[in-house]
């Protein structure tokens, strides 16, 4: 169970904004090793950060990790490819709280969400807006609003994922939380 529930958070942007950024980017297989969701930062998009020998090579992402932005914008299709739940526990262990994007993919969507990883999909305009402008973004979990430079745009997100989010926990999480009415319900159904 998470215990990092958040109505609004804000933070500027890494822009990633290339289409079809794939998990197998996100976090190559070799890394799929673990099933332990801590110490993947390093793995996070290896490929694009690092040289052959595992030294940074200078990228953005980099960079954006060490100025503590949270929020990645990327390209539409992102998280497409295999349905591996590594590449959300990857973006999450390098720092990165919100994916804005035009659409994600399904399964990477889902996964993210599970994890606590927000996925906020936005119109083209805006997301074109956030691309070319480095500005403070606010997500609003609550009311399904994001907002930069005096511009607004809805999100949808599926309710249950959005009651997690804003209690700070998980599926589990949340069906233990319930576990008084649980029992109660037990010990009508038996009696």
């Amino acid at each position: 169970m998470r215990n990092d529930a958040r109505r609004t958070t804000s933070s500027r942007a890494i822009v990633l904004a290339e289409p079809n950024i794939d998990t197998d980017q996100i976090i190559p297989a070799r890394f799929l090793t673990t099933v332990d969701r801590d110490g993947l930062a390093q793995a996070c998009f290896a490929d694009w950060r690092l040289d052959a020998s595992g030294d940074p090579v200078g990228h953005e992402l980099d960079r954006g990790r060490e100025q503590g932005r949270e929020f990645l914008v990327a390209g539409e299709n992102f998280g497409c490819g295999s349905s591996r739940e590594h590449a959300a526990w990857a973006l999450l262990d390098f720092g990165i709280r919100a994916v804005i994007t035009t659409r994600a993919a399904d399964i990477f969507k889902s996964n993210a969400l599970k994890n606590a990883l927000l996925v906020v999909e936005v119109e083209e305009a805006f997301h074109a807006h956030l691309c070319t402008h480095d500005v403070e973004i606010e997500i609003d979990v609550a009311g399904g609003t994001v907002r930069a430079d005096g511009r607004e745009a809805r999100f949808d997100l599926e309710p249950f994922a959005r009651t997690c989010l804003l209690e700070g926990t998980d599926a589990l999480g949340h069906i233990l939380g319930q576990e008084d009415a649980i029992a109660r319900f037990e010990a009508v159904r038996v009696s």
